[in-house]
């Protein structure tokens, strides 16, 4: 009986739905002094609060003294420029776990205030990243260049897929080369 439950897990983990998914979690050590900065969307599942976002995004990152992060959303719309301040927060323990506030500070205390923003994928030299959610609901390719190879976009998305995301509802936002 044993030796048919070893050949039954081999077979299981053998599987191409085993092999052909990714974990779904933030990455395990991100340096927040690297990742600072200005990142530009690549593309986005669609989101109510970017909605009238139509390219341009761009997220600006800047860490404050008190170990949170200052967070700068700008877009271009139909009518113009359109920007929003907000903080993110490190979960303890999960640096590439993001909690993000867009309300006025005095709603910091409401836990419904705060999204979760993870970073599941970003190059070894910070050039590109991959933010996710715990629920597969939000999702975004972002690079320091206003544009990006197509192959790696191409690569991104895939890995993507494989994590759960829904990307062929992808809105791609900028250029791709």
């Amino acid at each position: 009986m044993p030796l048919l439950l070893l050949l039954l897990a081999s077979l299981v983990a053998a599987s191409p739905a085993a092999a052909d998914t990714l974990p779904n979690e933030p990455v395990p050590t991100l340096a927040m002094d690297r990742y600072a900065g200005q990142w530009h969307e690549i593309a986005r599942l669609p989101m109510y609060f970017e909605r009238r976002c139509l390219n341009g995004v761009t997220a600006k990152y800047v860490p404050n003294a008190d170990g949170t992060v200052r967070v700068e959303n700008t877009c271009m719309t139909a009518k113009g420029q359109m920007s929003i301040v907000g903080m993110a927060r490190v979960k303890e323990g999960q640096p590439g776990a993001l909690e993000v506030r867009f309300a006025p500070g005095w709603l910091s205390w409401l836990p419904l205030s705060w999204a979760d923003y993870w970073v599941i994928e970003v190059d070894r030299d910070y050039q590109w990243a991959v933010i996710g959610s715990p629920g597969h609901k939000h999702l975004w390719i972002l690079a320091r260049q206003p544009r990006m190879d197509r192959a790696l976009f191409q690569t991104l998305k895939e890995h993507s897929r494989l994590r759960g995301y829904s990307v062929d509802d992808l809105i791609i936002t900028a250029p791709l080369d």
